[in-house]
């Protein structure tokens, strides 16, 4: 269930915009994380702030899509294939 404030932002400011605004807020974060991979830039305040905007933007989205529950379920799954992998991966790679 979406957090009633951003419920309203959505409401208020009107869907087109908000999306945008998830687009915008995911290249922020993007930039942040490029400046400390990239550049070595000391900048983890700003990765904290980028990433709580981008999960406000992306409850906005889920809300906007009306799609919560799938994307729920769809993250359980590819979290069981992630852990497939893993499990491979040790498998595969285990020190003789």
């Amino acid at each position: 269930m979406v957090n009633p404030v951003l419920k309203r932002a959505l409401e208020t400011w009107g869907e087109q915009a908000q999306m945008m605004m998830v687009v915008e807020e995911m290249s922020e974060l993007m930039k942040e994380i490029l400046k400390n991979v990239n550049r070595h830039k000391e900048n983890i305040n700003q990765i904290i702030e980028e990433t709580a905007d981008v999960e406000i933007m992306l409850e906005q989205l889920k809300e906007n899509y009306h799609i919560e529950e799938k994307v729920k379920d769809y993250k359980a799954e590819k979290i069981k294939m992630i852990e497939q992998r893993l499990n491979e991966w040790d498998k595969n790679n285990k020190a003789v």
